[in-house]
Formats: C-alpha cells, sequence, structure tokens
C-alpha cells in the first residue's frame, strides 16, 4: 500500500519553519522521508499493542515507539 501526505503540506511545513521558497524536489523528498518514518513508528506501535495483547493502537503505543 502506497501512502502519501500531500505535497503542500510539505511546503506548508518547511514554509512555517523558515523557508522563504520550496522546491519540487524537496517537498517530495521530505515527504517521501516523513513517510517511511512513520511507517517504522507505526510498526513499532502495532508490535508494542500486540505485545500488550490489544489491537488497538493507543497513545502510549505511539508515545513508546519514539523512544
Amino acid at each position: 500500500m502506497k501512502t502519501h501526505l500531500s505535497l503542500s503540506s510539505m511546503e506548508h511545513l518547511l514554509k512555517n519553519s523558515g523557508a522563504k521558497r520550496v522546491s519540487e524536489d524537496a517537498k517530495t523528498e521530505l515527504n517521501k522521508i516523513l513517510i517511511d518514518r512513520i511507517t517504522e513508528l507505526s510498526q513499532k506501535a502495532i508490535k508494542l499493542s500486540s505485545h500488550a495483547n490489544r489491537k488497538t493502537i493507543k497513545k502510549q503505543d505511539i508515545d513508546l515507539a519514539i523512544i
């Protein structure tokens, strides 16, 4: 399953961080990096909830996955 965040959201994040202008390549690369990181965190959170015998991902699973 291929997931994506909107490129306009990537531009918004970069501009809110102080960028004056943002290239399409920069938006695409940030999107790729964030999707990879989100997928990694999600997989860790799923393992944590499964280990706790739960099907529901909770905030604490996400918090622990970030550590």
